[in-house]
């Protein structure tokens, strides 16, 4: 075959080279900043487009969760002046790089930064701040990754000035890296010094920090007036003194998150819940008793958002009365996982009356609850979007049958056409599929489009879901309940700003 000169032409006008730079630009902004790099190799022309400043507007300088690596502080300099400049909007920094002239930098150069992250949480030591005179003026959102034993204060004390503007507050602490009978605790940063010069905070975040206690929470509900959600979770010392203080001062308080606190029976019933405007709340992994679940719960208007899971004294009689007074007319997400004194006919009469309005469900470490019950409440949660479901075995719990999940599948499949994330926890051992269960995975991919995320326990059976995703070009939906958790925070009114790491 002889190629005329108009087919050749022809040819070289669909080489991806002759698309317009718009296009392109458009069509590299859907790629990590990782991949841009790789670009930027290519062609010089490449090169310019990939280091474009629009496309540098999110950036993560923290190697250990995924981020660029930056060798120095020089390098850094240059990258705020040639690619960042007015167009960054987000940035998180690790330890080594924040310096005072790398904050000058940023404050002087990216006007519109609104996000900052200071991850100080593997530092050994604080870059000399004495000299420091300037810092980002217009945060919306701060996250400060706390060290066990790095004192703030040097730090702090030049930047209080500069954060009146914030609305999102994250405190992280190391919880998850220490341990709870550690007899040293330092307070590492000054709260109160923080609530003085922060009066516009919407959203206040302290996850996993050691020394946060009562005196803390009150500190901040007398300044933060405009409060809106409150998030203390593992923050093992607060005990709930302050909640009557700050259910009476935080008017626009609608979200307390209160996972794995030390939360006393005698002072959560002092709190004036009935007044309160919450309708989000969290007490997960709480060691509260019936009496006060009940007259807490109770007493609170009405739910939207509710953790329950690991409470082990939340029974029928409670979710009876909760639902008797109204308290769930409104419910869009629950986790009652691990309540071990809530029935199967109560879980069952629930989702019956309320299951249509549900968004969100966490109802693992249930063993009773198999094939058959899933079967007669799948049809009433029409408009669900993330199930955690099923009961690995263990020393304590225990399956009696296998559950033919085909069946489950084939359920959601025909009534959950909203579903965006699911898990199942159930053991390879515990899963019975067949020949077919490949083509019920079709059928679940089809009907429910939009889901995200399916997980799963390793075995025969995950292999096979992962294989029937990974045909259809959706490598990073199945993944397996070693490595990623569902939960339902993303149905919180607050999960946007909640988002940290």
């Amino acid at each position: 075959m002889t190629m005329t000169a108009g087919t050749t032409n022809a040819a070289d006008k669909k080489n991806v080279h002759h698309l317009p730079d718009k296009l392109l630009l458009e069509i590299f902004s859907y790629l990590k900043l990782h991949d841009l790099c790789r670009l930027a190799q290519v062609c010089k022309k490449w090169r310019l487009l990939a280091y474009d400043s629009r496309l540098w507007t999110r950036v993560s300088l923290r190697p250990d969760f995924s981020g660029l690596y930056v060798n120095n502080v020089d390098s850094l300099i240059g990258l705020i002046s040639v690619r960042f400049g007015h167009t960054l909007r987000y940035i998180e920094l690790s330890a080594e790089l924040i310096t005072p002239i790398v904050l000058h930098e940023l404050a002087n150069k990216c006007p519109n930064l609104k996000y900052l992250t200071l991850d100080f949480s593997n530092a050994m030591q604080l870059h000399d701040f004495n000299d420091m005179n300037a810092f980002p003026c217009n945060l919306r959102n701060l996250t400060i990754c706390l060290s066990e034993v790095i004192f703030m204060e040097g730090f702090m004390r030049k930047v209080y000035q500069h954060l009146s503007s914030l609305e999102v507050l994250h405190l992280i602490g190391t919880f998850e890296l220490g341990d709870e009978s550690q007899e040293e605790i330092y307070e590492v940063i000054n709260i109160g010094k923080i609530k003085a010069h922060t009066p516009n905070l919407r959203i206040i975040n302290f996850y996993g920090i050691s020394f946060v206690d009562d005196s803390h929470v009150e500190l901040l509900s007398s300044n933060c007036i405009h409060l809106e959600c409150l998030a203390l979770n593992f923050c093992l010392r607060v005990k709930g003194s302050a909640f009557k203080t700050l259910i009476q001062r935080c008017k626009k308080l609608k979200t307390l998150l209160a996972q794995h606190c030390g939360l006393e029976d005698q002072l959560m019933k002092q709190v004036e819940w009935e007044s309160s405007k919450i309708h989000e709340l969290d007490l997960t992994s709480t060691e509260l008793s019936a009496v006060t679940l009940n007259d807490v719960l109770c007493r609170i208007p009405g739910f939207t958002y509710l953790g329950l899971g690991y409470c082990e004294f939340f029974d029928d009689k409670i979710m009876d009365d909760m639902i008797k007074n109204g308290k769930l007319d409104h419910i869009r997400a629950i986790d009652i996982s691990h309540t071990v004194n809530l029935s199967e006919n109560a879980i069952l009469q629930f989702i019956r009356q309320r299951g249509r309005f549900l968004e969100g469900l966490m109802i693992v470490g249930k063993p009773k609850l198999a094939e058959q019950f899933f079967l007669n409440v799948i049809p009433f949660m029409k408009r669900i979007k993330i199930l955690v479901c099923g009961t690995p075995n263990g020393w304590f719990l225990r399956m009696s049958t296998r559950v033919h999940i085909d069946q489950i599948i084939i359920a959601l499949s025909q009534n959950c056409y909203k579903l965006e994330r699911l898990e199942v926890q159930w053991d390879p051992d515990t899963i019975r599929y067949s020949d077919n269960s490949s083509k019920f995975i079709d059928q679940l991919r089809h009907k429910c489009p939009q889901i995200r995320s399916m997980t799963l326990s390793d075995g025969e059976y995950f292999e096979m879901v992962k294989s029937n995703f990974e045909r259809a070009d959706r490598k990073t939906v199945v993944r397996t309940t070693t490595n990623y958790t569902t939960s339902i925070i993303q149905l919180s009114s607050c999960y946007k700003d909640l988002l940290f790491n």
